[in-house]
This record gives C-alpha cells, structure tokens and sequence, in this order.
C-alpha cells in the first residue's frame, strides 16, 4: 500500500507543478483516503475529520485528537499535526512552515464560510498567501483504477450478488413491504461482511419502481408487478452498485417488452465499450434503442457513471458530458425505463475497460 501511495503523491505532484501550486490542500474525504490511506470520515458537510497538505517535498496530516492514533498508523508518510481550535486556526502555522506561496484547495469541498474565514485568519496573522480553486485534480487521476483497485470492488459486488441471491431464494416476495425487502438486503450484506453499505437500499414496487430513487416504504408486494431493487456494498472504502428488476407471477406484457428492451440496450452499450471510444456515443447506442422501440422520454437519467471510493464518480456516461473511455475505468451500465401509473426497470452492471473491452464484473443474471 505504502508504495502505491507513492506512485500517487508522484502522479499528484507533477500535476501541481505543471499548475505552478506550491502547497496542495486535500478536503474531500475519498481523496484524502487515496492519497494517505487515512480512513477518517467527514460526519457532515461542515465537519472535517482533517486536511492533506502536500508538496514538492512535504506530506502533512493536519486532523484533530479524535484521530490521533489512527491517523499515525494508518498515514505513515505524513507528519501529522493535531489542532485544538479548529484547522482555520492551525493554518498559518502550517503554511509558515511549509513556506506555502499558493495554496491549492478542492473548490468542491470549501464552502463560502470556510473560504473567508481561511482569508481574514491569514491576513490577521500577516502571511502572504495566495488561494487557488482547483477542480478535479485527484479526480482525474482516480478515474483509472489500479487492479488492487479493481479487486476491492470485485470482492464488493461478490457481497451485494451474493446476498440478492440468498434474498430471492429464501424470502417470498407477495406480501412483504419494500422496507422489510430493503432491510433484509441491507442486514444480508452486512452478516456477509460488508463494511458499510455503497447507499441506502432501494426496493420499490408497482407505480414506485418509476422513481429511479425510489425510497423504500410501507407499500406491500404484489403479484405480477415489476419490483426494482437497487444495492451495492463497501469493502476497504470500495463501492459496488448493482439494480435488478424482477417480478412475481407471471409478468404481464408491459414488462416483457420493457425488460427485453432495458436488457438489449444494456448489451448493445456493452458491446461498444473499448478504449477510445467516447462515452457520449455509447450512452447514445441504448438511448437509441430505447426509443426506437417505443419509449422516447423514459430513460431519464444518464446511463452510467464511475464507481470506487465514492458510489458516483468519473466518468460519467451520459449525453452531457464526454469522456474518452481508457483501460481501467470502472463505471456501471445502467438502462431503465420508467412509466408513470405502472412502474419502472432497470438493469444495472458493472464494467472495467479492457484493452480488447468490457469486463463485467457481476456474476449475477
């Protein structure tokens, strides 16, 4: 791990350098992971369980005493630093000491708040600092998967498909509420040794599968009707996100069109996929099918996004946004279609790019 860390702070630094910032500050939570292997975790949006501040020649762990211990066993490259007032207040001191001209940080994750009080703490204290939004710089280099990568979230799909397996074998669907379907899924893949949960379970059936994040209620189970399950597990900070659609009884033939239709497109999209090729045009490839066969303005959302330390990350496949897909994404293929007044299905997979395509990486029909 200690070396593949290395490789990372290597890849990082050549692209401050190009970008002329001396100090690099690292808030978002996923990205502090993957340049240190610290696992605190940020509980809410205006709390922090601490900041990266990296170099040409530095590394630092700035974080508080709830993670004194975990942050020296777990970041053994970094000097770690520990704040009592807060790190707005610890920050002239480490930027003195680390001769920092400009500094770096992830605009995603300041807020307004955090921004100016930063500026009037620098100012007060009479270092000159010059701030630099930045978008993406880690993003972009965690958009291609390393394979111990890649094994995190084999061993995390394993998990979810496994424990859907156990579901549909041991449990009668008539009759029992989404929520009871949600918590049995979610409880499964924790007794399977899941660390945490990739999000909330969906389980939605009848008119509710025709909300793409449909939230499990008191609603019961019906014979005949379309039932969307969406899950996914985490495993060492990795993510799996998988969805089936399934029915009880006999289907009626709405959804027999429907399914052939989502799983058709899904393979053709699959098929496509290959180094170079633009992820625009093989969200087009099953948007195309879906309307050519009848459903124009029900397949809403984009039909894949990347997956790894966060459930949603680069690349995003979709008609907004184009990337050229390279070896080692990880993204999932996701079709559905969605009918107001009857429900909805979505069949989702995930992929790895290959040299010669498309691994999928579920095992589960």
């Amino acid at each position: 791990m200690k070396n593949t860390i290395e490789n990372r702070i290597a890849l990082l630094r050549k692209s401050l350098s190009e970008k002329k910032i001396d100090t690099f500050m690292v808030l978002v939570e996923e990205n502090r992971r993957y340049l240190s292997g610290f696992t605190g975790e940020d509980t809410a949006f205006d709390e922090s369980a601490g900041a990266l501040f990296i170099t040409g020649t530095k590394l630092v762990l700035a974080t508080d005493s709830r993670y004194e211990l975990q942050a020296k066993n777990e970041a053994p490259l970094y000097e770690t630093i520990y704040y009592k007032k807060g790190l707005a207040n610890e920050l002239p001191n480490i930027l003195r000491n680390l001769k920092t001209k400009h500094l770096g940080f992830e605009s995603v994750r300041m807020s307004y708040m955090q921004h100016d009080k930063i500026i009037k703490q620098i100012k007060a204290d009479g270092i000159k600092v010059k701030l630099v939004g930045t978008e993406d710089v880690v993003e972009n280099l965690r958009i291609i998967k390393e394979e111990g990568e890649i094994e995190n979230i084999k061993k995390a799909l394993f998990i979810a498909e496994s424990t859907f397996r156990n579901f549909i074998t041991n449990n009668i669907l008539t009759g029992m509420t989404e929520k009871e379907a949600a918590w049995e899924i979610e409880k499964g893949m924790r007794e399977a040794g899941a660390d945490s949960l990739s999000f909330p379970v969906i389980a939605a059936s009848g008119p509710n599968s025709a909300l793409p994040h449909a939230i499990p209620g008191n609603r019961k189970i019906n014979k005949g009707e379309p039932i969307l399950f969406d899950w996914g597990a985490r495993i060492n900070g990795y993510c799996s996100d998988i969805s089936r659609t399934v029915v009880t009884g006999e289907p009626d033939k709405t959804f027999v069109k429907v399914y052939e239709t989502v799983l058709t497109a899904q393979r053709m999209a699959i098929d496509a996929i290959k180094p170079g090729i633009s992820s625009k045009a093989v969200d087009e490839i099953a948007r195309n099918h879906i309307e050519k066969m009848g459903f124009k303005g029900r397949f809403g959302h984009g039909l894949g996004h990347g997956t790894g330390l966060a459930i949603h990350e680069y690349p995003g496949l979709n008609p907004n946004k184009d990337t050229i897909l390279d070896k080692g994404m990880v993204f999932t293929i996701e079709p559905g279609i969605y009918l107001p007044g009857w429900g909805g299905i979505r069949l989702e997979n995930m992929v790895v790019v290959r040299e010669n395509g498309a691994e999928v990486l579920n095992k589960l029909d």
